[in-house]
């Protein structure tokens, strides 16, 4: 019975004389073989730089990218970090000593980074920074964590499946997965979401546009607003809150019916002044004046104080 083979060259079915034959005829023979010449030459031609380059002391950015097998970029991040140090000759010249390389491989051995036990970098106002061996330190393979299912820390905190994710790779919470569910760690996701304000004594809660139309605020610049003042607020489903208790306070809006203080209209109509003249007047009389919003509140005392001075001094330099 014949046998047949494919052709390991062309990859056609032909009938093998013995069980030795490779190829289908002499044609495919000679083209395998100088395939394979050429492969060597190629193989030749890529590792004699490399050859070369381990003989040389003094490296361009570009030589060592090939002889670490990374790209150019990724040389000058390494100089940037100070993990490589380079010298620079000229404004175009830059030179790094092989033996330096060698330190920088010897400085840092491999280490094997076991399932949460990344440190993580802690981010934010509400977050402790560390510096890496303080973090190696605060958290390492041998310790043990609690963990929250994502079902109770989205019912926790209120969030949204899309902001936990989120926020966990941004603050690199070790996690883990089991059957078919991810856990989070406990201490890293209160880090994160936790605050320092018992947020259920607060009871009045507004929205951004809320907060906009009550206190007169831009609606681009209430999240500045409250952060810069420090006012308390709360992230549900993807929705922000903001006390009104707080705003309240800062912005002082029950001296806009308090009897006590005229608004810079009102002194207007009463007394038949302009505006420039009512800042004149405020700057150096030393009228107490407080700002609610955009209003500019006037002590109504010390108003009817110096316009009574006014009315005397007018009465005076006519005669009277």
């Amino acid at each position: 019975m014949t046998k047949t083979r494919k052709c390991a060259h062309c990859g056609k079915m032909f009938a093998t004389n013995s069980g030795m034959q490779k190829y289908c005829s002499e044609e495919c023979a000679t083209a395998a073989k100088e395939t394979k010449k050429k492969r060597q030459r190629d193989f030749l031609r890529a590792v004699e730089p490399i050859m070369e380059l381990q003989q040389q002391e003094y490296l361009t950015f570009s030589k060592v990218a090939i002889l670490l097998g990374c790209t150019r970029q990724y040389v000058y991040k390494l100089v940037e970090q100070g993990k490589l140090p380079a010298s620079r000759l000229s404004s175009r010249m830059a030179l790094i000593r092989r033996s330096d390389i060698e330190r920088m491989f010897e400085a840092n051995p491999y280490n094997r980074v076991l399932p949460c036990s990344k440190p993580k970098p802690f981010i934010g106002k509400k977050l402790k920074t560390f510096s890496m061996k303080e973090a190696k330190a605060e958290h390492t393979a041998d310790e043990v964590l609690e963990y929250y299912s994502g079902e109770e820390v989205m019912h926790i905190y209120k969030v949204k499946q899309s902001w936990l994710y989120a926020s966990a790779k941004r603050h690199q919470i070790p996690m883990c997965r089991i059957a078919g569910r991810n856990y989070y760690s406990k201490k890293h996701i209160d880090a994160v979401f936790g605050t320092t304000i018992d947020l259920d004594a607060i009871v009045d809660w507004l929205t951004p546009q809320e907060v906009a139309d009550r206190y007169g605020i831009n609606l681009t610049a209430v999240r500045s607003y409250a952060h810069r003042h420090k006012i308390p607020s709360k992230r549900e489903y993807g929705h922000t809150y903001y006390s009104q208790s707080h705003f309240d306070e800062l912005r002082r809006t029950d001296l806009l019916e308090d009897e006590n203080y005229y608004t810079v209209e009102q002194v207007q109509q009463l007394y038949g002044l302009t505006k420039a003249n009512i800042c004149h007047i405020v700057k150096v009389k030393h009228i107490e004046k407080t700002k609610v919003g955009r209003l500019n509140l006037l002590l109504r005392s010390d108003v009817e104080r110096v316009m009574e001075e006014r009315k005397t001094c007018g009465m005076m330099a006519v005669g009277f």
